[in-house]
């Protein structure tokens, strides 16, 4: 398997010099960096040449590193049915550029690249129908950014009044509570609903051990 994998590296690095394409062999898998205006080219050519022969994609993924100039990564998986074999495809963008759409490409693509955009905010120029996918059309934000808060910034419930479904602010419910995480066996400084009874059923078999 190594062995494959490196000359399948080798061949991808020789015929895309020019992509910028940066190979590593890991969890005996290629992956591959490539740059972002490359990837179209990079794609038809591990589809279409013979000994690649990678034509089904798997996944379109995306990762948050805010503390990189280009925070956003976006991964390809592809595999090849005819070779048994798999390889990984990245590329780092912001969140104002665009990346090119696979769509013309692989038609499964346009269902990653909206989930991709509806969870990061990733861009992708060219695709026919970039919309949201999972979260409601009047969700706020991307919910997969690091930064994005944890309690969102809207919720929403069905009025019964209104016999609709209605958007708010969210609002806690309760104030958040203060936990001192000491055992329940020790560091209790108050009888617990139910221990006063062992209390003086201890103090009663003592007084009876006395007589």
């Amino acid at each position: 398997m190594q062995e494959k994998l490196e000359a399948l590296s080798e061949r991808v690095s020789a015929a895309l010099s020019d992509a910028g394409v940066a190979a590593e062999i890991r969890g005996d898998e290629l992956c591959c960096r490539v740059q972002r205006e490359a990837l179209p080219r990079v794609l038809k050519f591990l589809r279409d040449d013979p000994n690649c022969a990678f034509t089904v994609l798997c996944d379109i993924c995306g990762a948050d590193y805010p503390d990189r100039p280009l925070r956003f990564e976006v991964v390809y998986n592809l595999l090849s049915m005819r070779l048994n074999q798999r390889i990984r495809i990245k590329v780092d963008t912001d969140e104002e550029v665009p990346v090119p759409s696979a769509v013309g490409l692989f038609s499964s693509a346009g269902w990653w690249e909206r989930e991709a955009w509806d969870l990061f905010g990733i861009y992708f120029a060219d695709n026919p129908d970039l919309r949201r996918i999972l979260t409601d059309y009047g969700f706020e934000g991307h919910p997969m950014r690091k930064d994005f808060p944890l309690t969102g910034y809207v919720e929403l419930r069905y009025d019964e009044d209104q016999k609709a479904v209605v958007y708010e602010p969210v609002r806690l419910q309760q104030e958040f509570r203060s936990f001192d995480f000491l055992s329940p066996w020790e560091g209790m400084d108050k009888i617990l609903p139910g221990d006063e009874k062992a209390a003086s059923n201890d103090g009663d078999a003592a007084g009876e051990g006395q007589r």
